[in-house]
């Protein structure tokens, strides 16, 4: 099985996939969703936990990926970026959603990151903002940023753009059409369900308006 389908199944084998149809979410986009990815789960669960910094070890290996440093985006993203900078020996900082107002007034903690090339660790992407805001205060202490690892994306083709265009490689451990595929195989989710995610899934900016 490849890591697609692992880390998809550990999600849903951990209930970190979450139906909220009755009650959905807004995401920060403005999105509405009746489905909740929780990647803050997976500390819980240090087995299933295993699957997703193994993941990033392959993926780094796989697309030789070149870096000093490794970040995580506050909040979600740092467990996981600590994690892996611990299992594979590399320093690691974090970065802030927004400058603190005091200390150092820096939105990355951590070290120094000037010069380096530093690796983003995120947990989840829908259409990007989080992660090369990020991308952009990592730039802006003299940072060198070209790869981010993500957990899970939601595919959606504006986020890829959006990545494109900040000239960062986007690598992800699943999406959730894999997600999807792999909760009607474990028959997660009621079929009714299963139906509004898809219905969901095809128009994200109409659904639920």
């Amino acid at each position: 099985m490849n890591t697609e389908r692992k880390v998809a199944q550990a999600l849903l084998k951990i209930g970190a996939v979450k139906s909220v149809i009755d009650n959905p979410i807004t995401f920060k986009s403005g999105i509405i969703s009746p489905i909740y990815v929780d990647n803050r789960e997976f500390p819980y669960y240090p087995e299933q936990w295993k699957i997703v910094i193994e993941g990033f070890k392959s993926v780094i290996e796989e697309k030789n990926i070149s870096y000093d440093i490794i970040a995580g985006v506050a909040i979600a993203g740092i467990p996981h970026s600590a994690a892996l900078g611990f299992a594979v020996g590399k320093p690691s900082v974090f970065i802030r959603k927004e400058v603190k107002d005091h200390g150092s007034q820096k939105r990355v903690d951590g070290g120094e990151v000037r010069g380096k090339k530093v690796l983003l660790i995120e947990d989840l992407v829908s259409l990007g903002g989080s992660s090369l805001s990020a991308a952009q205060a990592l730039r802006d202490e003299g940072a060198i940023v070209n790869d981010c690892l993500v957990i899970v994306s939601y595919d959606f083709a504006v986020a890829g753009e959006a990545f494109k265009k900040a000239n960062v490689n986007l690598h992800t451990l699943t999406s959730f059409p894999i997600i999807l595929e792999e909760a009607v195989n474990l028959k997660i989710f009621r079929e009714e369900e299963i139906a509004k995610f898809k219905e969901w899934f095809a128009s994200p900016y109409n659904w639920g308006k």
